[in-house]
């Protein structure tokens, strides 16, 4: 009898716990994901005017199995840096693909983690950043992140979804 109760009571607690917790919120293994699953990047996006440089990024909507964006950043009125950026479908696997001041060949950085919230590229080969993190804090707000690996010092940029004028 008791034995019986103790399957129920962890039937009703595993039953519970996949009606209360949302399933947007579960991490996706990178195995399972879609460019789709990146949607929520797209836009363009812009640091705080108010700062010594001024960084902004522009991503087209995941279409045909690949999102296409861009970097700035400017210090005043000159160019600091910038880079070509694509997030691409390969198979199974997501890379993010960035080129830094149009150099050749581009970096490859490996979707390791992806929730609705979070997506992390890394390439522990390169010498930094080993790891790009980007965070959704709100519909219009991102916070994107460079560091050296798990438990490293990072950089952080926090964009503010801006419209075209």
């Amino acid at each position: 009898m008791n034995r019986h109760f103790g399957r129920a009571t962890s039937m009703i607690m595993v039953t519970l716990f996949l009606l209360l917790c949302p399933v947007s919120s579960l991490p996706r293994t990178p195995a399972a994901a879609t460019i789709a699953d990146l949607a929520w990047m797209a836009g363009s996006w812009q640091t705080d005017k108010s700062g010594r440089m001024v960084s902004d990024e522009h991503w087209a909507q995941p279409t045909g199995g690949i999102m296409i964006g861009m970097s700035r950043t400017v210090a005043g009125d000159k160019l600091a840096s910038f880079e070509s950026l694509r997030i691409e479908q390969r198979g199974e696997e997501i890379f993010y693909v960035a080129s830094v001041k149009g150099r050749c060949p581009a970096t490859d950085f490996k979707l390791t983690r992806l929730n609705a919230q979070e997506a992390v590229f890394e390439n522990p080969e390169h010498d930094f950043p080993k790891r790009i993190i980007y965070r959704k804090k709100s519909a219009t707000e991102m916070i994107a992140s460079i560091d050296a690996g798990e438990g490293t010092k990072s950089l952080d940029y926090t964009y503010h979804l801006i419209t075209n004028r």
